[in-house]
């Protein structure tokens, strides 16, 4: 799932630690005191980004190459497949009324399925995205 690894930089903070910051999604800015904790920070982050993104229903940049010196980071698992779901829908213009009727749920379900919030389980994460044609 490359579509949603973004390269990260991490830059030594003055007091010590790390700060995270990435090109493509300016809005994640994290620090952690190793290496290991920063990325797992930007990966936090990008859960927070990926959140803003799908509630204000805006497009997620594509990932540019990441340079020397620069980490691909991606959001948890069920994010991911969350923002899979959306991209999804959004490329075959497809509302949550009309995915929830091929699905044979409740609209309320659809929109649980897209909150980045909410617990979803990853198989109806994953039924939902092949109805729209694509694999996770």
């Amino acid at each position: 799932m490359e579509r949603f690894e973004y390269a990260v930089m991490l830059t030594p903070a003055d007091e010590g630690g790390f700060v995270v910051t990435c090109r493509d999604l300016p809005q994640l800015v994290t620090q952690g005191e190793y290496v290991a904790d920063a990325l797992s920070e930007a990966s936090d982050a990008m859960d927070e980004v990926f959140a803003a993104y799908m509630k204000g229903k805006l497009a997620f940049p594509t990932p540019s190459k990441a340079r020397r010196g620069e980490y691909r980071v991606a959001p948890p698992a069920e994010t991911m497949a969350k923002a899979a779901l959306y991209v999804a829908m959004k490329e075959a213009h497809r509302h949550e009324r009309t995915l929830a009727k091929q699905l044979g749920v409740d609209e309320k379900e659809v929109r649980r399925l897209l909150d980045p919030h909410y617990a979803s389980k990853l198989p109806r994460i994953a039924q939902a995205v092949a109805m729209l044609g694509n694999d996770l």
